[in-house]
């Protein structure tokens, strides 16, 4: 089979095309025909060698993929060959808490991803794709829509009336808008152009703010509580966005951190958390059960991901590019 393998640690030069062996499955083992593959800003940071988060070489990048079972090992009675099927960010983490053994399973950075024909997947891991949907949607899922799906309704309990600051326009923030709206939240946005904010709006969101016109997206957001704060922040900048969403966040407030696009360390204003009583939670995915109730509510309301742009398996650095500019809106897909 064919796949894409960070082969060193020189950027986007060391991503290239090889041939491995095609895997089998085994006992409890599902072949699957991988038909889709979704870009995170991780799996650019993976490739492109940023320390802290690169995996060990070589290795296959990207955990987002859907596609079709090709075979079936023994024993194997829940999937046959066609059925369509996603999955999950980290195949071990079925249900109940977070461990580090689960970390160390996370696709296509401890370990081989997707992006590549065949792969072999526990057979309990796997989930059916909703009939409405493409491959190529399918495949936005595993991560950033399941960990929007975690910081708004398993950790952050999410309820109708509050209201929810979204920061930018890739996959979490754009799945999180999503969800709120849903769930009947008021959400506000940010965004760097006002052609991203109109777009913003006409899915859904209430108020948007260009923080390249005016930086003090956190004073704005205040504003439009009246003063009083937001009740949760979608978190998705890091290091240099966080003691902003901090000064937004009201009294009892809860912050998703989940992103690190401004870095991964930075001097943090810790006291804002403890007079305000904000609630800081790490956000790493989600586990299988968050995925099949998220799937439950994209299907209830036939919910289409909102995809930016689709590549070609052979175009796959290309995409990566199109994530490095940060011009994209919503999800990046390769297919494979």
């Amino acid at each position: 089979m064919k796949a894409h393998q960070i082969t060193g640690t020189d950027g986007l030069s060391s991503l290239q095309i090889v041939t491995l062996p095609q895997p089998e499955p085994g006992p409890g083992e599902v072949l699957i025909r991988v038909r889709a593959t979704c870009l995170n800003y991780r799996d650019y940071m993976n490739v492109m060698g940023i320390k802290g988060v690169t995996g060990p070489i070589p290795r296959i990048p990207c955990s987002d993929g859907a596609g079709e079972v090709a075979a079936v090992g023994a024993g194997v009675s829940t999937w046959k060959p066609g059925d369509r099927v996603v999955v999950p960010f980290m195949p071990t983490w079925l249900e109940g808490e977070f461990s580090q053994s689960h970390a160390s399973q996370a696709l296509g950075g401890a370990v081989d991803g997707m992006l590549r024909e065949f792969v072999v997947m526990p057979e309990q891991s796997l989930l059916r794709v909703p009939e409405y949907l493409s491959l190529e949607e399918a495949a936005t899922l595993p991560c950033a829509a399941v960990t929007a799906w975690d910081a708004l309704h398993v950790r952050g309990g999410l309820k109708a009336g509050e209201t929810v600051l979204v920061l930018g326009t890739g996959g979490v923030s754009i799945f999180a808008l999503q969800f709120a709206k849903l769930a009947g939240a008021r959400v506000l946005a940010t965004t760097s152009s006002d052609d991203k904010a109109q777009r913003l709006l006409e899915l859904g969101a209430d108020a948007v703010h260009n923080y390249k016109t005016d930086p003090a997206w956190e004073d704005w957001a205040l504003e439009q509580t009246g003063k009083r704060g937001v009740d949760k922040v979608i978190e998705i900048g890091g290091a240099e966005t966080l003691n902003r969403s901090l000064k937004a966040t009201r009294f009892g407030g809860h912050i998703a951190l989940i992103g690190v696009l401004t870095g991964t360390s930075a001097e943090i204003q810790t006291v804002q958390i403890l007079r305000k009583g904000i609630r800081l939670d790490g956000i790493y995915v989600g586990s299988r059960e968050m995925f099949a109730a998220m799937l439950a509510e994209i299907e209830r309301t036939k919910l289409h991901p909102v995809i930016d742009s689709t590549f070609n398996f052979e175009q796959a650095p290309e995409a990566f590019k199109r994530i490095e500019s940060g011009r994209h809106f919503g999800k990046i897909v390769i297919r494979v």
